[in-house]
């Protein structure tokens, strides 16, 4: 009987520990290639040819790596005078990365379509992480007149040196900007 009970205990212990899943050294690597960024802005590109994105493509592109540590890195990301936009990547309690799009007015308050974004799908790699949106955004983009992206997948590369890249997919869309790493820029 009590090999039955420290059995039971044994496996008990060993499935709790499989449900919490370790960190991933890629996504390790991930947040530390972000966080050698920080404090600096670049400006970037649309190089996708959607036709959605034409006022992106014609509008200058900066991001700014700020507000960073281990657990957490804001991006705001300014699309002409446009500062409306930051982008948060941050690792969630269970395992994993959350990227989320921080949208605000002039006076700072939460603007339209705010705090959407999705969680990793797998532990990637060192330079690129991908995000399936979460639920969350898919009622938020449901309420909003947005279902078309309830399939959103995100993805965020950055390639020390070379570039960061932001990118977006689903059926019939993908846009894709690409910020120069080699040069940082004042503003």
């Amino acid at each position: 009987m009590k090999q039955v009970v420290a059995l039971a205990a044994a496996v008990l212990a060993l499935s709790a520990c499989a449900t919490v899943p370790a960190r991933a050294p890629q996504q390790d690597a991930f947040m530390a290639n972000l966080n050698a960024l920080c404090g600096q802005r670049f400006e970037g590109r649309v190089v996708t040819t959607d036709a959605a994105d034409a006022d992106f493509a014609r509008s200058r592109l900066l991001m700014h790596v700020r507000d960073c540590s281990a657990d957490e890195v804001r991006i705001p990301f300014w699309v002409g005078e446009d500062r409306s936009r930051t982008w948060v990547i941050s690792r969630h309690a269970v395992g994993g990365l959350t990227l989320k799009h921080d949208h605000r007015d002039p006076l700072g308050n939460p603007d339209g379509l705010h705090w959407y974004g999705g969680d990793t799908i797998s532990v990637g790699t060192a330079n690129r992480q991908e995000f399936r949106v979460d639920e969350f955004s898919v009622e938020l983009f449901k309420a909003g007149n947005a279902a078309v992206s309830t399939t959103n997948v995100w993805a965020v590369e950055v390639h020390p040196g070379q570039i960061y890249a932001y990118e977006l997919r689903r059926a019939n869309r993908h846009l894709r900007v690409e910020f120069d790493l080699t040069r940082p820029v004042a503003e």
